[in-house]
């Protein structure tokens, strides 16, 4: 037999028999080469495509990052200016009515990281729809699920939102800060904390309220601008009131000159006059302007000199009804009652109060 008739008879396959399984077809090295081919061919169909697509996306990344550097840093900059202009008022007359520089560098801090967080959310957001869009994904049913999915967690989570709200409103509005003392309806006391949910305050005990911002309906701050310090003195209606009035008038003056009253008072101590006239009492008004925060303390100063000026000149101080004195001793027998005539057996008022004896009944007649 010749050698290609032998290589021939190798080459060729057997034909199977009906009950032998068939063995898979090897891949030749012709197979190899036409798939390689193509995908030679397929990836330079379509290579423009992809880097246009990458090119696009990177743009998008690079401008996104680039406008959000530039916005946080213009905030940023919008931040530092409003520290400035609050320290350089801080020395005038006009600063000691506003609050001071740590309470305006605190706000101004919350306000631009609200700002920074929005900005950012804001690009990056916008940037990711824009790659989404770039890849031909279609995005009408991503906004759509996202809104339904927006309005369920806004409807379960009302209550949060409610108090973020309130909380960047009430930052954006300087309604108080940390070391204001301020009137929640809910709670009163000092801030010690102010967050976008709960502000944190602390009660004249000692105790630490935390209240969220969605719940406060009104807000008294008593620590904004300038306070009031009242003293009501009730002295009896027989004293003299001009003498009244020049003791509470050298009291005030010698007050006005004295540290740190000076420093404390913001205006001068007036006697206002008499608020009301009862029958054996008289109250005389007395107010002052006061740093804010510090009317109790130039109260209780006032109270102190005013009981001492009185008790050196001799005048006294009453509160509410004044008690009757009695100038002679009762008799302790007045209180005793008479005697009675009928505690003797023989007087005629016994005897004729003394019940009648009843009668025998007479016995039957035989």
């Amino acid at each position: 037999m010749s050698l290609s008739a032998v290589l021939l008879a190798a080459g060729s396959s057997p034909s199977p028999t009906p009950g032998e399984p068939a063995t898979p077809a090897v891949p030749t090295l012709q197979d190899a080469q036409e798939s390689a081919t193509n995908a030679a061919g397929w990836v330079e169909q379509n290579w423009s495509t992809w880097l246009a697509i990458g090119l696009r996306v990177l743009l998008i990344l690079v401008i996104a990052a680039i406008l959000r550097k530039v916005v946080l840093r213009a905030i940023t900059k919008l931040i530092d200016r409003m520290n400035r202009t609050v320290q350089t008022m801080d020395g005038t007359a006009l600063g000691g009515l506003l609050v001071n520089v740590e309470r305006r560098r605190q706000r101004s801090q919350a306000i631009g990281s609200v700002l920074r967080s929005v900005a950012s959310f804001l690009i990056l957001g916008t940037a990711a729809l824009m790659i989404l869009a770039t890849f031909q994904i279609n995005l009408a049913p991503l906004l759509a699920s996202a809104g339904v999915a927006g309005v369920a967690i806004g409807f379960g989570a009302r209550n949060l939102v409610t108090d973020f709200l309130s909380g960047v409103f009430m930052i954006l509005e300087d309604q108080y800060g940390v070391g204001d003392q301020i009137d929640a309806g809910v709670a009163s006391g000092e801030v010690i904390e102010v967050g976008l949910r709960v502000t944190k305050m602390r009660g004249a005990n000692g105790e630490i309220w935390y209240v969220r911002n969605g719940e406060v309906k009104r807000i008294g701050n008593l620590s904004q601008g300038w306070a009031t310090a009242g003293v009501d003195v009730t002295v009896r209606s027989s004293e003299d009131l001009d003498r009244v009035k020049a003791t509470l008038d050298e009291v005030a003056e010698q007050m006005s000159k004295e540290e740190p009253w000076n420093e404390l008072l913001w205006g001068p101590i007036e006697v206002l006059g008499l608020d009301s006239v009862l029958i054996d009492s008289m109250v005389v008004r007395v107010s002052a302007k006061t740093m804010p925060g510090k009317s109790v303390t130039v109260e209780r100063e006032l109270r102190w000199r005013i009981k001492r000026a009185f008790d050196a000149a001799q005048i006294r101080i009453v509160g509410g009804e004044t008690a009757v004195v009695a100038d002679e001793t009762p008799d302790p027998t007045a209180v005793v009652a008479a005697p009675s005539v009928f505690s003797n057996a023989d007087s005629p008022q016994s005897m004729a109060a003394t019940p009648i004896a009843p009668q025998r009944a007479a016995p039957p007649i035989k």
